[in-house]
Protein backbone atom coordinates (compact mmCIF):
# COMPACT_ATOMS: atom_id res chain seq x y z
CA UNK A 1 0.00 0.00 0.00
CA UNK A 2 1.65 3.63 -0.95
CA UNK A 3 0.88 5.33 2.26
CA UNK A 4 3.23 8.14 0.58
CA UNK A 5 0.41 10.64 -0.31
CA UNK A 6 -1.45 9.81 3.21
CA UNK A 7 1.28 11.24 5.16
CA UNK A 8 2.23 14.41 2.64
CA UNK A 9 -1.61 15.44 3.13
CA UNK A 10 -0.96 15.00 7.33
CA UNK A 11 2.36 16.60 7.08
CA UNK A 12 0.92 19.41 4.87
CA UNK A 13 -1.93 20.58 7.25
CA UNK A 14 0.17 20.06 10.74
CA UNK A 15 3.29 21.96 8.68
CA UNK A 16 1.14 25.28 8.73
CA UNK A 17 2.03 27.51 11.54
CA UNK A 18 -1.96 28.25 12.59
CA UNK A 19 -2.91 24.42 12.36
CA UNK A 20 -0.38 23.29 14.56
CA UNK A 21 -1.05 26.66 16.94
CA UNK A 22 -4.74 25.18 17.22
CA UNK A 23 -3.47 20.69 17.53
CA UNK A 24 -1.12 21.90 20.00
CA UNK A 25 -3.87 24.10 22.20
CA UNK A 26 -5.45 20.45 22.00
CA UNK A 27 -2.89 18.58 23.44
CA UNK A 28 -4.17 18.76 27.04
CA UNK A 29 -7.66 16.89 25.62
CA UNK A 30 -9.41 19.82 25.75
CA UNK A 31 -12.43 20.94 23.26
CA UNK A 32 -12.01 24.58 22.38
CA UNK A 33 -14.58 26.08 20.63
CA UNK A 34 -13.28 27.94 16.91
CA UNK A 35 -13.39 31.41 18.18
CA UNK A 36 -10.76 30.46 20.95
CA UNK A 37 -8.96 28.21 18.48
CA UNK A 38 -8.79 31.49 16.21
CA UNK A 39 -7.62 33.16 19.16
CA UNK A 40 -4.60 31.08 19.87
CA UNK A 41 -3.67 30.57 16.14
CA UNK A 42 -3.83 34.45 15.67
CA UNK A 43 -5.99 34.27 12.48
CA UNK A 44 -9.29 35.59 11.76
CA UNK A 45 -12.31 33.58 12.75
CA UNK A 46 -13.07 33.26 8.96
CA UNK A 47 -9.71 31.78 8.21
CA UNK A 48 -9.78 29.64 11.34
CA UNK A 49 -12.88 28.08 9.93
CA UNK A 50 -11.28 27.21 6.68
CA UNK A 51 -8.22 25.61 8.72
CA UNK A 52 -10.59 23.75 10.91
CA UNK A 53 -12.69 21.99 8.42
CA UNK A 54 -9.69 20.85 6.55
CA UNK A 55 -8.41 18.94 10.34
CA UNK A 56 -11.65 17.63 10.68
CA UNK A 57 -11.79 16.52 6.75
CA UNK A 58 -8.55 14.68 7.44
CA UNK A 59 -9.90 12.92 10.66
CA UNK A 60 -7.40 15.55 12.75
CA UNK A 61 -9.68 16.72 15.01
CA UNK A 62 -13.36 15.83 15.94
CA UNK A 63 -16.25 17.87 16.13
CA UNK A 64 -19.48 18.57 18.67
CA UNK A 65 -21.95 21.43 18.37
CA UNK A 66 -23.65 22.19 21.37
CA UNK A 67 -26.38 24.28 20.80
CA UNK A 68 -25.14 27.13 18.05
CA UNK A 69 -21.18 26.37 19.05
CA UNK A 70 -18.72 23.92 18.02
CA UNK A 71 -16.53 22.66 19.94
CA UNK A 72 -13.52 20.84 18.42
CA UNK A 73 -11.19 18.39 20.22
CA UNK A 74 -8.37 16.08 18.99
CA UNK A 75 -9.70 12.91 16.77
CA UNK A 76 -8.02 10.27 18.88
CA UNK A 77 -4.96 9.92 21.51
CA UNK A 78 -3.03 8.33 18.09
CA UNK A 79 -3.02 12.35 17.01
CA UNK A 80 -2.16 13.44 20.21
CA UNK A 81 0.62 10.87 20.35
CA UNK A 82 2.67 11.96 16.62
CA UNK A 83 2.73 15.60 17.81
CA UNK A 84 4.17 14.62 21.12
CA UNK A 85 6.64 13.30 18.59
CA UNK A 86 6.94 16.18 16.39
CA UNK A 87 7.56 18.80 19.76
CA UNK A 88 10.34 15.52 20.46
CA UNK A 89 11.70 16.12 17.24
CA UNK A 90 11.34 20.17 16.64
CA UNK A 91 12.91 20.50 20.22
CA UNK A 92 16.11 18.75 19.16
CA UNK A 93 19.33 20.37 17.61
CA UNK A 94 23.00 19.32 17.68
CA UNK A 95 24.64 22.89 18.87
CA UNK A 96 21.62 23.19 21.53
CA UNK A 97 22.13 21.96 25.08
CA UNK A 98 19.21 23.16 27.29
CA UNK A 99 16.45 22.64 24.74
CA UNK A 100 13.30 23.18 27.11
CA UNK A 101 11.79 26.90 27.20
CA UNK A 102 9.10 26.36 28.47
CA UNK A 103 9.11 27.36 32.37
CA UNK A 104 9.61 25.28 35.20
CA UNK A 105 5.71 25.08 35.95
CA UNK A 106 4.87 23.54 32.30
CA UNK A 107 8.06 21.32 32.56
CA UNK A 108 7.28 19.88 36.11
CA UNK A 109 3.77 18.06 35.43
CA UNK A 110 1.92 18.90 32.55
CA UNK A 111 -1.20 17.20 30.69
CA UNK A 112 -0.20 15.31 27.00
CA UNK A 113 -3.82 14.90 26.31
CA UNK A 114 -5.01 12.64 28.53
CA UNK A 115 -2.24 11.49 30.55
CA UNK A 116 0.71 13.26 32.49
CA UNK A 117 4.02 14.67 31.20
CA UNK A 118 6.98 16.20 32.94
CA UNK A 119 9.42 15.55 35.67
CA UNK A 120 6.31 14.16 37.79
CA UNK A 121 5.28 11.61 35.41
CA UNK A 122 8.98 10.21 34.44
CA UNK A 123 9.72 9.92 38.04
CA UNK A 124 6.30 8.23 38.26
CA UNK A 125 7.17 6.10 35.30
CA UNK A 126 10.38 5.18 36.76
CA UNK A 127 8.97 4.31 40.34
CA UNK A 128 6.85 1.68 38.30
CA UNK A 129 9.51 0.52 36.76
CA UNK A 130 12.04 0.00 39.79
CA UNK A 131 9.51 -1.69 41.69
CA UNK A 132 9.04 -4.21 39.20
CA UNK A 133 5.23 -2.78 38.90
CA UNK A 134 5.37 -2.34 35.28
CA UNK A 135 7.11 -4.18 32.55
CA UNK A 136 8.41 -1.31 30.11
CA UNK A 137 10.02 -1.48 26.57
CA UNK A 138 9.84 0.72 23.50
CA UNK A 139 6.77 -0.76 22.12
CA UNK A 140 4.58 -1.07 25.46
CA UNK A 141 4.00 -2.01 28.70
CA UNK A 142 2.59 -4.80 30.96
CA UNK A 143 1.23 -4.62 34.75
CA UNK A 144 2.52 -7.19 37.09
CA UNK A 145 0.50 -9.17 39.07
CA UNK A 146 2.62 -6.95 41.86
CA UNK A 147 1.45 -3.59 40.19
CA UNK A 148 -1.96 -4.75 40.20
CA UNK A 149 -2.41 -5.25 43.73
CA UNK A 150 -0.38 -2.00 44.35
CA UNK A 151 -3.11 -0.21 41.63
CA UNK A 152 -5.63 -1.79 43.61
CA UNK A 153 -4.51 -0.77 46.87
CA UNK A 154 -4.21 2.86 46.76
CA UNK A 155 -7.49 2.84 44.45
CA UNK A 156 -6.34 3.85 41.14
CA UNK A 157 -9.76 3.05 38.67
CA UNK A 158 -8.00 0.73 36.00
CA UNK A 159 -11.40 0.41 34.31
CA UNK A 160 -10.41 3.24 32.07
CA UNK A 161 -8.61 0.62 30.28
CA UNK A 162 -10.58 -0.63 26.77
CA UNK A 163 -9.94 -3.59 24.93
CA UNK A 164 -9.25 -1.40 21.56
CA UNK A 165 -6.75 0.84 22.90
CA UNK A 166 -3.23 0.42 24.26
CA UNK A 167 -3.23 -0.59 27.95
CA UNK A 168 0.36 1.07 28.54
CA UNK A 169 3.24 2.19 26.56
CA UNK A 170 5.82 4.69 26.61
CA UNK A 171 5.94 8.56 25.41
CA UNK A 172 8.65 9.91 25.06
CA UNK A 173 8.89 13.30 27.25
CA UNK A 174 9.48 16.22 24.49
CA UNK A 175 11.29 18.47 28.40
CA UNK A 176 12.76 15.23 29.64
CA UNK A 177 13.98 13.29 26.78
CA UNK A 178 13.15 10.06 29.14
CA UNK A 179 9.75 8.11 28.50
CA UNK A 180 6.31 8.65 30.92
CA UNK A 181 3.37 6.71 30.54
CA UNK A 182 0.49 7.12 28.11
CA UNK A 183 -1.98 4.79 27.15
CA UNK A 184 -5.10 3.62 29.57
CA UNK A 185 -2.72 2.85 32.45
CA UNK A 186 -1.45 6.77 32.26
CA UNK A 187 -4.96 7.87 31.89
CA UNK A 188 -5.98 6.38 35.16
CA UNK A 189 -3.06 7.63 36.89
CA UNK A 190 -3.91 11.47 35.72
CA UNK A 191 -7.46 10.87 36.62
CA UNK A 192 -6.81 9.74 40.18
CA UNK A 193 -4.36 12.81 40.57
CA UNK A 194 -7.12 14.97 39.85
CA UNK A 195 -10.17 13.37 41.22
CA UNK A 196 -7.88 13.31 44.45
CA UNK A 197 -6.85 17.23 44.05
CA UNK A 198 -3.44 16.21 43.95
CA UNK A 199 -2.84 18.51 40.61
CA UNK A 200 -5.25 21.38 39.13
CA UNK A 201 -5.07 22.45 35.86
CA UNK A 202 -3.54 26.17 35.16
CA UNK A 203 -6.17 28.17 33.29
CA UNK A 204 -5.03 28.45 29.08
CA UNK A 205 -2.17 25.77 29.80
CA UNK A 206 -1.26 22.66 29.42
CA UNK A 207 0.47 22.92 33.22
CA UNK A 208 -0.26 21.36 36.34
CA UNK A 209 0.36 22.70 39.70
CA UNK A 210 0.70 20.83 42.81
CA UNK A 211 -1.83 20.98 45.81
CA UNK A 212 -0.08 19.75 49.54
CA UNK A 213 -2.28 17.33 49.02
CA UNK A 214 -0.65 16.16 46.02
CA UNK A 215 2.94 16.71 47.97
CA UNK A 216 1.63 14.30 50.12
CA UNK A 217 -0.03 12.14 48.04
CA UNK A 218 3.05 11.84 45.51
CA UNK A 219 5.47 10.94 48.48
CA UNK A 220 2.99 8.51 49.81
CA UNK A 221 1.91 6.69 46.68
CA UNK A 222 5.07 6.73 44.95
CA UNK A 223 8.14 7.64 46.84
CA UNK A 224 8.65 11.01 44.54
CA UNK A 225 9.14 14.42 45.76
CA UNK A 226 5.79 16.37 44.05
CA UNK A 227 6.60 20.16 44.31
CA UNK A 228 8.18 21.81 42.02
CA UNK A 229 10.73 25.15 42.21
CA UNK A 230 9.42 28.19 40.38
CA UNK A 231 10.38 31.41 39.55
CA UNK A 232 8.39 34.99 40.82
CA UNK A 233 5.97 34.76 37.55
CA UNK A 234 5.30 31.40 38.01
CA UNK A 235 4.65 31.66 41.67
CA UNK A 236 2.66 34.48 40.63
CA UNK A 237 0.67 32.16 37.78
CA UNK A 238 0.38 29.30 40.25
CA UNK A 239 -0.79 31.19 43.34
CA UNK A 240 -3.87 31.60 40.75
CA UNK A 241 -5.24 28.07 41.09
CA UNK A 242 -7.57 28.75 43.70
CA UNK A 243 -4.42 29.46 46.34
CA UNK A 244 -3.34 26.03 47.25
CA UNK A 245 -0.78 25.31 45.52
CA UNK A 246 2.37 23.96 47.15
CA UNK A 247 5.34 25.69 46.01
CA UNK A 248 9.31 25.35 47.63
CA UNK A 249 12.12 27.44 47.45
CA UNK A 250 14.16 27.06 44.21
Amino acid sequence: MDTGPKIAQVAALIGDPARANMLSALMDGRTLTASELAYVSGVAPQTASGHLAKLSDAGLLALAKRGRRRYFRLASPHVARVLEGLMVVAQEGPARRDLWRGGETLRHARTCYDHMAGRIAVAIADRLVQQSFILLDEDGGQLTDAGRSFFDEFGFDLRLASKRRVFCRPCLDWSERRPHLAGALGAAILHHALEHDWVEHVRDSRALVVTPAGVRGLATTFGIEGAPSMDGRERQVASLSRGRVAVISG
